[in-house]
C-alpha cells in the first residue's frame, strides 16, 4: 500500500496568516491526488503544524514571529474543502514530524504533497527518508508551494540531490 502524506495544508498557510498566492494555488491538485489515493484504496496521511499561545516566545517565533497554527482554532485546521476526517491526522510541533518509524511501519512507496517546500515538506522528506532508506520517496512539485517560487525551486532540488525524487 502506498501512502500519500499531506504536508500543513491548513487554513494559516492557504489564506490565512501566512497564506499566499503560491499556495492557494495548488489546493486543486491536493485534492487531486488525495481522490488518487483513496480511490486506489492507499492510504492518507494528514501532518497538521501545531503550536500554542505562547507561540512568539518559542525559538521558532522569535525566528517567525507570525502567530499561525494555534492548537483548536480555525487556521490550525486543514482546509475543509481537501480534509478526510476518517485519514490519520498527525500533530506535529516542529517543522517535521519525528515519529513516523514509531508510528508507522511503511512498506511502499511514500509520497508528500502540500506546504511549505522549504520547510515541512523537505523537513518530512529528508526525516522519511532517514527512517526508512530503502523506500522511494518522491513529492509532486505541482502539489506543493513555498514562500517564494524561487525557494519553492531550491528545496526540490535540495531534496533531488538527497534521492528524493521529485515528479
Amino acid at each position: 500500500m502506498k501512502t500519500l502524506i499531506v504536508v500543513d495544508m491548513q487554513n494559516d498557510f492557504i489564506d490565512g496568516a501566512l497564506g499566499s498566492m503560491q499556495a492557494q494555488a495548488i489546493v486543486k491538485n491536493v485534492k487531486a491526488k488525495i481522490q488518487q489515493y483513496l480511490a486506489r484504496g492507499d492510504k492518507v496521511i494528514f501532518t497538521q503544524d501545531t503550536h500554542d499561545e505562547n507561540y512568539l516566545t518559542t525559538n521558532e517565533g522569535h525566528n517567525l514571529p507570525v502567530k499561525h497554527c494555534i492548537e483548536g482554532t480555525h487556521g490550525w485546521k486543514v482546509a475543509d474543502e481537501i480534509d478526510m476526517p476518517d485519514c490519520d491526522h498527525v500533530i506535529k510541533r516542529t517543522f517535521g514530524y519525528t515519529d513516523w518509524n514509531k508510528r508507522y511501519n511503511f512498506d511502499d512507496d511514500i509520497e508528500l504533497v502540500g506546504l511549505c517546500t522549504g520547510i515541512c515538506v523537505i523537513s518530512n522528506a529528508l526525516i522519511l527518508k532517514a527512517q526508512f532508506p530503502e523506500i522511494n520517496i518522491s513529492v509532486d512539485s505541482a502539489a506543493c508551494a513555498c514562500v517564494t517560487p524561487d525557494s519553492h525551486k531550491a528545496a526540490l532540488q535540495a531534496m533531488s540531490t538527497c534521492q528524493v525524487k521529485v515528479i
